[in-house]
């Protein structure tokens, strides 16, 4: 069997106990004094009885205490997986959204997710979920949004003329007087 995994000798168990005190992350406290019990000369066992844990998870204290000294007893969040899409290509998507299909060459006359995603697998050769473009997209600040549908060739000057005929008529319903 191998010797014990010694402790940094840059601190003593009064520091790990006022680092404790100061701490205001109850795992970091409970890990500190366990290993003040070790510098204090307690065994590992008794240093993990103390911790609740087993001797092999004091010994995983002890590796990161001396690589990263108090800090290293504080859980981190893990960092998950890597994004598929790096920040030019999203920078590329950005443009490509703001700017919006041109018909003839997209093939489209919206936006849809599954086009877009559609296009970032032509582009990149990354395969995306329509989900995971959507939530791409609202972290770049894009609001999910359904335009009316507009003909190409309609007439903007025949549509104002509809919208003042049918007011017209709508006042000439409601001057109608009720007999008494």
């Amino acid at each position: 069997m191998g010797s014990a995994l010694q402790l940094r000798t840059d601190f003593v168990s009064d520091d790990l106990r006022k680092a404790a005190r100061v701490s205001k992350d109850a795992v970091q406290t409970r890990r500190l004094l366990a290993l003040a019990q070790i510098y204090d000369g307690a065994t590992r066992g008794e240093a993990a009885r103390a911790g609740g844990v087993t001797v092999q998870i004091v010994r995983d204290w002890v590796e990161r205490f001396n690589a990263h000294g108090p800090e290293g007893l504080l859980n981190v969040k893990a960092p998950g997986k890597r994004p598929k899409l790096n920040d030019d290509q999203r920078q590329e998507l950005r443009r490509l959204v703001e700017k919006g299909p041109i018909p003839a060459i997209h093939g489209v006359v919206r936006w849809r997710l599954k086009d877009l995603a559609r296009w970032i697998f032509q582009e990149h050769r990354i395969s995306l979920d329509e989900s995971t473009v959507g939530r791409e997209l609202k972290a770049m600040g894009f609001a999910k949004l359904s335009a009316r549908p507009r003909h190409y060739a309609q007439n903007e000057l025949a549509g104002e003329d509809f919208k003042k005929a049918s007011r017209k008529r709508s006042r000439r319903s409601a001057k109608v007087s009720l007999p008494a």
